[in-house]
């Protein structure tokens, strides 16, 4: 019997935003798509990180976050005092997102994906064929294959 294989698992079906997107935007796409994070693709179309609900509330909520580090903080008298509001226009994906995106390849084994999301602390894993992007698989799909492979006993 042939392994289940990222290609049997990934939804091809992948959901991305520009880079230039407002974070306002970003939020609104996410929850109306239904996902929690989606890859981000620079002007050319390359893919250039990833970011997610959770990169939406630490860049928005915490001064000492991401949203320090990136810069994207008002400025008082005693320096860096909150963090930007989701709806400032000043605020866009490139500034939130993850740049280091963790890939596997369509023939990676569900052993092997498993892994990459264990060993990188991830809820989502882009599926790539010949260097490009031909699917996403998250925890939940994972989760499935559990589900199905149990109601086949």
């Amino acid at each position: 019997m042939r392994p289940i294989v990222a290609s049997d698992l990934m939804n091809p079906e992948v959901l991305s935003v520009a880079a230039d997107l407002t974070v306002e935007a970003l939020a609104r796409f996410l929850v109306e798509n239904d996902i929690s994070g989606a890859p981000v693709l620079g002007q050319d179309g390359d893919l250039v990180g990833v970011v997610s609900l959770v990169d939406v509330s630490v860049a928005t909520t915490d001064t000492q976050g991401r949203a320090a580090r990136a810069g994207f903080l008002s400025h008082g008298q005693g320096g860096p005092t909150e963090a930007l509001s989701p709806r400032d226009p000043r605020l866009r994906v490139r500034d939130i997102m993850t740049p280091e995106v963790s890939v596997v390849s369509d023939d990676a084994t569900v052993s092997e994906i498993a892994s990459v999301m264990l060993d990188e602390h991830l809820h989502r894993v882009l599926v790539t064929r010949d260097g490009r992007v031909v699917g996403i698989i998250s925890t939940s799909d994972l989760l499935g294959l559990l589900v199905h492979t149990n109601d086949r006993r």
